[in-house]
């Protein structure tokens, strides 16, 4: 039997880009192509096993002259499955647009126009580093292994010590990338049903369609195509564990059902009237904040208390002060034995650099920046320079940081941080930017309403459209 090709998909909207890697990749890999978000959200869910690798453009419809649409894939393929590969290929390559994409979680930025067998060698690097990496993820959950000695993460092990044994649902929050999964499977491991299965599905990769029979099950002729009866996670499940992540994704017809699982154990497939017991244990998780989600109504107020008996908050790495070196230390030693080559270092201005960024991509950026530095700077000291150009340097600002904004000094002090910190500064770009957040911040919060953005803004209705005109471009 032959070896099966791994899966690639392409997201773009160029037809002769696509044909054209389709028919070359496609010697190498089983590759799917998809023109916009939404057409790739559909293929993602159709696949049973999430691609491999993606190669995603960052202008996208239906503003295809603007990176947004690109940026959105981007979180969302990661939401879907977290190891896949995420090569930025796209003619937005613009040092803010590299620098924001990498942050996101994307591995590269390759410009367009590529070399394609340069491209091939790119996506089969990354497919080792992703083999060795599900290698070494394995090893990291059978230990626990979550590295550091801050505040934050003693108390995050002290919270799972005492949650692990505990009968009740436990909701793990905490942002992109930061690792959520591997604290689903720490309370797994160290719980009395660590010999039970533990089995995780992520509620952003379903079909809304068929989250019922993908959970619960469904009973044969339930529906057209269920020529046997089939059973879902929570049966497969036993009396283990079952890991819920992107519950927030959950649709809210879905919501009400687990809802019941939640509060009796009870439940039924697709297609029968016999009541079946569930004994697993729910962990959920989200990046969400689901008190908002609640309050938008996109999530059941009961579902929410009833899922956040226990709550574990994995804090964001620019949270855990040196532990940034601990996980530098162990990442580079990784990569470098799985790519045979001698680990980098930092010159003392870089080490401080490294302690003072904020890492919004979280642990997941971290790992992909020293994957860059290993390939450009192997066995050799990485300046302050070379390590500020792997950074995204434009986010300056962190939630605390809000009420500084009409604070001259405080603007002052973050514009001289900037400058030093950033090579080539471009002040109407960082206007724009700044406009841009600001507008579309206040669009969000009147849900669209112009002369109420306007009024939040402090300027008139006209003038609001007329900078939105010139934002687009």
């Amino acid at each position: 039997m032959a070896e099966q090709n791994p899966t690639l998909i392409i997201i773009d909207d160029d037809p002769l880009i696509t044909d054209t890697l389709h028919y070359v990749l496609s010697k190498h890999f089983d590759v799917y192509v998809a023109e916009s978000r939404a057409q790739a959200k559909s293929l993602l869910r159709q696949l049973e096993v999430p691609p491999a690798l993606a190669l995603v453009d960052l202008g996208l419809p239906p503003v295809p002259h603007k990176p947004d649409e690109g940026f959105k894939v981007i979180g969302e393929l990661l939401a879907h499955s977290p190891t896949m590969k995420i090569h930025v290929l796209s003619g937005q390559n613009e040092e803010i647009n590299v620098k924001h994409a990498m942050a996101l979680g994307a591995v590269d930025f390759i410009p367009k126009p590529c070399d394609v067998d340069r491209l091939k060698e790119i996506l089969q690097n990354a497919l080792k580093l992703q083999e060795a990496e599900k290698t070494e993820g394995s090893k990291e959950q059978e230990s626990c292994g979550l590295l550091g000695e801050s505040l934050p993460m003693q108390t995050l092990r002290t919270q799972i010590t005492q949650f692990a044994d505990a009968p009740f649902p436990v909701l793990i929050e905490g942002e992109s990338g930061s690792g959520k999964e591997l604290v689903a499977n720490c309370l797994h491991r160290l719980s009395s049903r660590a010999r039970q299965p533990y089995l995780s599905v992520n509620c952003a990769a379903i079909s809304p369609t068929l989250a019922e029979s993908i959970l619960f099950g469904h009973g044969k002729g339930a529906f057209t195509g269920a020529q046997t009866s089939h059973t879902g996670y929570f049966e497969d499940a036993g009396e283990g564990t079952l890991f819920l992540d992107e519950i927030g994704e959950l649709p809210l017809e879905m919501q009400s059902k687990l809802l019941r699982v939640l509060e009796n154990g009870e439940y039924q497939r697709i297609g029968e009237t016999q009541t079946r017991k569930s004994k697993a244990r729910i962990i959920a998780a989200t990046n969400r904040d689901l008190r908002e989600e609640v309050r938008a109504s996109n999530f059941r107020i009961d579902l929410y208390h009833r899922l956040s008996v226990f709550t574990v908050r994995v804090p964001p790495l620019r949270d855990l002060g040196e532990d940034r070196y601990a996980l530098l230390d162990y990442y580079s030693d990784f990569y470098a034995r799985e790519t045979g080559r001698k680990p980098f270092k930092f010159d003392n201005r870089a080490g401080q650099r490294w302690l003072g960024y904020h890492f919004p991509g979280n642990v997941r950026e971290l790992r992909n920046i020293i994957i860059r530095l290993m390939a450009k700077y192997a066995g050799q000291s990485v300046s302050d320079v070379q390590l500020a150009a792997e950074l995204d340097l434009m986010q300056l600002t962190s939630p605390n940081d809000v009420a500084s904004l009409n604070d001259e000094a405080a603007l002052s002090n973050q514009a001289m941080r900037h400058l030093q910190t950033q090579a080539n500064v471009n002040l109407d770009q960082v206007l724009k930017t700044w406009e841009k957040a600001y507008v579309d911040a206040a669009l969000k919060i009147t849900h669209g309403n112009l002369s109420q953005a306007a009024k939040l803004l402090g300027i008139n209705r006209t003038t609001l459209y007329s900078r939105m005109q010139m934002q687009e471009q």
